[in-house]
């Protein structure tokens, strides 16, 4: 029995570049291979074993996109948490999955001992600068070989966690089957070759960045420019050496506004992608304009990887995610009833494929109502196929904001925001933002004579959530717009409230 996923993602000659780096480093597969076994040397002899969870919450560098495939190379399951998280948020996670190892930046050493005090999980640290820290102090001078640890296909490689209605997060399970299943169909599908250099700025602690950017490429035996992150100055001195982009529509929303995004320095590119949140059409023109380049815009989920995609050849649709992937079944079904419905009608997408993740970790009884009896998966979004067969995002059924490509439940923010003293109580709802596709914005209702303002309300949620999390907008009013049946009307304060970002 192999390791299916790590034997493929590094299965390509050792000399190839895999990473240039922004300040100049330049590492080849054959580094990558060596750093995966000396990392995995340090996490076995930390106490991991075959099925155990490990745990990173560090910043992006070449060396924690190693540690993914360390994990994995040592038969555990990889846990990536943002590192915006707040300790509090933290703790939720540590106690949910219960990982062996936990690894973090130094600076959080104490937050992070402070969190596993008393427990069974180890812990490590990993700098932004990727050589500092106990991880690598304990890799240097190990063999640059490791008996790669066999698993299964079905068996588990990660879990990635994504917010739930009711504020708590759930653990999607992801086992090798997923994650090299959709990696192959996309390299394909976008047609990377070893000759491709993907431009990467986007964050490795959820599925666009860590799985769809780095786990195509690595099939592939392209190399990537690895940038910490999107800043627009940087992204335009990379891309005359990139020949494709991947991004949320918050990198073309900046990007369109930089006099040198044009057409002489997207000359090399061969593919801009969109994913994460919906591209505006107005976006689309925008980027055409400049750069000759129509984006290709996908959709997909934490749970699913990717489901659809426009085409590489072909039309590519403003305002469209394309058409079902190859392999990959989607229909639209009533959301009362579950029937599905003709071309045409709006109702719940739903998918079926190897790209459909196992379920939720330690919720049986959650994944069992996700899933239909024939094994198609509720995603919870709601669209329309039309008679080209390409799929449009109406809306979600879930109550997600989408900010920047980061997704934001209501409930989690609400009841943040709930537990102030003089708060009556809170509606979160995500209004169009320019720059980040929807902000997320808090209309709250103050009890008589509280000294409640926006700024302080900001400023005692900076403690409680993350950064992504927290509102551009607090609105405070007398109280909130209810139906006859006493359920707050979201849909009233979005449209009382729809310009607010506008100017």
């Amino acid at each position: 029995m192999t390791n299916p996923l790590f034997d493929a993602l590094t299965a390509t000659t050792p000399e190839r570049l895999w990473i240039e780096t922004a300040d100049g480093r330049r590492l080849t597969y054959g580094d990558l291979y060596a750093l995966t076994a000396r990392f995995a040397a340090v996490l076995v002899e930390a106490g991991v074993s075959p099925g155990d969870r490990v745990a990173s919450n560090v910043e992006k560098s070449p060396e924690a996109l190693a540690l993914y495939l360390a994990v994995v190379r040592a038969g555990g399951v990889y846990l990536p948490l943002n590192t915006a998280y707040t300790a509090a948020e933290l703790a939720y996670f540590l106690g949910d999955a219960a990982p062996a190892v936990f690894v973090t930046d130094p600076g959080r050493l104490e937050e992070a001992r402070a969190l596993t005090d008393g427990g069974a999980c180890a812990v490590a640290t990993l700098g932004a600068d990727g050589r500092s820290g106990t991880l690598p102090q304990r890799a240097e001078g190990r063999p640059d070989t490791f008996p790669t640890v066999p698993r299964d296909a079905d068996d588990l490689a990660a879990i990635l966690y994504t917010s739930g209605t009711t504020g708590r997060s759930k653990g999607a399970m992801l086992s090798h089957r997923n994650l090299l299943s959709n990696a192959r169909l996309l390299k394909d599908f976008w047609r990377f070759t070893a000759d491709d250099v993907l431009l990467h700025a986007l964050p490795i602690y959820h599925t666009h960045g860590l799985f769809v950017a780095s786990n195509i490429l690595a099939l592939a035996g392209g190399s990537m420019i690895f940038l910490p992150r999107f800043e627009a100055g940087a992204v335009l001195d990379a891309l005359p050496r990139a020949t494709a982009m991947m991004g949320v529509p918050t990198f073309y929303t900046r990007l369109v506004r930089e006099p040198r995004f044009n057409r002489q320095t997207t000359a090399h590119l061969r593919l801009m992608i969109s994913g994460s949140a919906p591209l505006l059409a107005q976006t689309h023109a925008e980027v055409e304009a400049l750069t000759g380049h129509r984006v290709l815009e996908r959709y997909g989920m934490t749970e699913t990887n990717m489901n659809t995609s426009n085409p590489y050849e072909g039309e590519r649709i403003a305002g469209t995610v394309g058409p079902p992937l190859p392999g990959v079944d989607l229909r639209i079904t009533d959301p009362e009833t579950g029937a599905v419905l003709p071309a045409g009608a709006i109702g719940m997408i739903e998918v079926r494929g190897e790209n459909v993740f196992r379920g939720y970790w330690r919720q049986p009884e959650k994944t069992a109502a996700e899933f239909r009896a024939d094994g198609f998966f509720i995603t919870g979004d709601l669209g329309v196929i039309g008679d080209d067969g390409y799929v449009t995002i109406v809306g979600r059924g879930k109550d997600l904001i989408i900010t920047g490509g980061f997704n934001v439940y209501p409930k989690e923010v609400e009841a943040e925001i709930d537990a102030l003293a003089g708060v009556i109580e809170s509606a979160v709802i995500g209004l169009p933002h320019p720059d980040f596709g929807e902000g997320v914005t808090a209309v709250v209702a103050v009890e008589p004579g509280a000294d409640l303002t926006e700024k302080g309300v900001l400023s005692d949620l900076e403690r409680r959530l993350a950064p992504f999390k927290r509102p551009k907008r607090i609105l405070l009013v007398e109280s909130l717009p209810r139906n006859a049946m006493g359920k707050v009307q979201k849909a009233q304060l979005r449209q009382l409230h729809d310009g607010l970002y506008r100017g």
